[in-house]
C-alpha cells in the first residue's frame, strides 16, 4: 500500500488527486511535472518495475531526446495538421533549455539529432528530479484492474484505488512488448467510446524471403549510404544488411510508409551519377573489370552480389568492351534496385507504433477528449508518429506539456 503523502487526500481507502496519469514514460513524466508545477496534485501509475524504460534504451543508451528541425512534415498522422499546435507551443528549444538547466552535456549528431554526451539516464534523472520538486507521486509495479468514469475518474489497482477529475492516458504503443508495451491504452480509449485508427509497427527493419533473404544474410553487417524510396517518399541515409533483412536509418524511415506488397527502390549511389562514372571508366580504365570499377564506389562484397544477380555474363569482360547502352542499363540498376520485402520484424523491434487514438477525438491545443471532459491522451498512444531522429520524443514532450498546462 502507498504511504500517506501530502499531495493526495484520503477518503476512506480512496486516495484523491487532481490528476491521474497512466504511464511513466516520456509523455507521462513530462505531463506530470508540468501539471505539478502548476500546483496540481498528481500521481503517475506505471505497470513496469521502473519508469522511463524506453528513455533508457533510446539512442543506443544516449537518448536522442529531440531534433532541431521538428516540422509537421516530419510526422505521420491521418490528420497531418493535428501536431502543429502542440509542437509550436513547446519546441525543441524549450526542451533544450530544460536539459541545459540541469547541466546535461549534449551534442548534435546528424541532421539536427541531439544526443546526451553521457547516457540516457541523465534525461530520466532530470525528469525524476523535476517531478519530485513538483510533488508528483510515482507508483511502479502497479497493475490496473478497472477504470471507471462517474463524476470524475476512478482507477482501481493492486496498490489501491485512486480518484481524480482528470485522467491522462500516456500508456504508449505496442512497440517492444518485452519492455511491457501493450494495447491497454487503446482498449481504455475504446471503453470510453473513442475511435482509434489501425496500428502497425513503424521504424522497424524489413525481412525478406527466398534469394533476397540469402543475399542479405551473406552481406550481414555491411552498411552503405543509399536512398530508399517507397510510397512517394525517399530517405537518404545508411542502410544495413542483416541476417534477417534490411535495417539502418534509411530502411527504418521507409518502413513507416511501407505496406505489405509494396516494393522498395534503392539508389546505391545517391551522391553520384553512375552512368557518367561508368563512361569515364570506359575511357580512362578500358581494361578494368566492371567489378573493379564499381569497387571504387561500393563495398566489394556488395558488388560481387550485384554481379551475380544482374551482370553475371559480364564478370570477366573489361569495361571498355561494354556498349554504352549496356553501361546505361547497369547505371539504372544501381540507381533503381527494386526489391520487395516479405514483411517487417514487427512490434518486437519496432521503435514506434503507427496509428492509435484518433486525433479527431482530441483537442489539438489541450489533448483533451472532445466527448469526455477530463480525459486526455498524449504521446505514442495518439495517432501521431515522428520520423527517426528525436521527433517522437519531441512529440511526447510537446503533447504532454499541452495537457499538463490544463489538467
Amino acid at each position: 500500500m502507498l504511504p500517506r503523502t501530502p499531495n493526495c487526500r484520503y477518503i476512506g481507502r480512496m486516495r484523491k488527486f487532481d490528476v491521474i496519469i497512466l504511464g511513466g514514460g516520456a509523455a507521462g513524466l513530462m505531463c506530470a511535472l508540468t501539471a505539478g508545477q502548476r500546483g496540481r496534485h498528481v500521481i503517475v501509475l506505471e505497470g513496469a518495475n521502473k519508469i522511463g524504460k524506453k528513455i533508457l534504451m533510446s539512442g543506443g543508451g544516449r537518448c536522442n531526446f529531440t531534433n532541431l528541425h521538428c516540422e509537421p512534415s516530419r510526422f505521420i498522422s491521418a490528420n497531418p495538421e493535428f501536431c502543429i499546435s502542440a509542437l509550436s507551443r513547446y519546441t525543441s528549444q524549450d526542451f533544450i533549455a530544460l536539459v541545459e538547466k540541469h547541466g546535461i552535456a549534449y551534442h548534435e549528431k546528424t541532421a539536427g539529432q541531439l544526443f546526451c554526451d553521457g547516457s540516457s539516464r541523465d534525461i530520466l534523472s532530470m525528469l525524476e528530479a523535476e517531478c519530485s520538486a513538483a510533488g508528483v507521486r510515482i507508483v511502479t509495479h502497479c497493475s490496473i484492474a478497472e477504470v471507471t468514469d462517474d463524476e470524475g475518474y476512478t482507477v482501481i489497482t493492486d496498490q489501491g484505488t485512486f480518484r481524480a477529475p482528470s485522467l491522462v492516458i500516456a500508456t504508449g504503443g505496442l512497440s517492444i512488448p518485452k519492455m511491457g508495451a501493450s494495447d491497454f491504452g487503446y482498449r481504455l480509449a475504446k471503453q470510453f467510446g473513442l475511435g482509434t485508427t489501425e496500428t502497425r509497427a513503424g521504424l522497424v527493419p524489413f525481412t525478406f524471403s527466398g534469394p533476397m533473404h540469402e543475399l542479405t544474410g551473406r552481406l550481414s553487417g555491411l552498411s552503405v549510404p543509399a536512398t530508399i524510396s517507397v510510397a512517394n517518399v525517399s530517405f537518404t541515409e545508411n542502410i544495413l544488411f542483416t541476417h534477417r533483412g534490411l535495417s539502418g536509418p534509411a530502411a527504418l524511415q521507409a518502413s513507416s510508409y511501407w505496406l505489405p506488397g509494396n516494393d522498395l527502390e534503392i539508389d546505391l549511389l545517391p551522391a553520384a551519377e553512375a552512368g557518367e562514372l561508368l563512361r569515364q571508366a570506359k575511357s580512362t580504365q578500358p581494361k578494368a573489370l566492371l567489378r573493379t570499377v564499381l569497387g571504387e564506389y561500393l563495398p566489394r562484397a556488395l558488388v560481387l552480389e550485384l554481379q551475380q544477380l544482374f551482370w553475371r555474363e559480364m564478370a570477366d569482360r573489361p569495361v571498355g568492351e561494354l556498349a554504352d547502352a549496356l553501361l546505361k542499363g547497369i547505371a539504372m540498376q544501381l540507381h533503381r534496385w527494386v526489391i520487395r520485402p516479405a514483411a517487417t520484424e514487427g512490434y518486437r523491434t519496432a521503435e514506434v507504433t503507427l496509428g492509435g487514438i484518433d486525433t479527431a477525438e482530441l483537442s489539438s491545443k489541450t489533448m483533451e477528449c472532445r466527448r469526455k471532459p477530463g480525459l486526455f491522451c498524449i504521446g505514442e498512444v495518439v495517432d501521431v508518429t515522428g520520423h527517426l531522429g528525436g521527433f517522437n520524443f519531441q512529440w511526447a514532450w510537446a503533447s504532454a506539456h499541452a495537457a499538463g498546462q490544463v489538467v
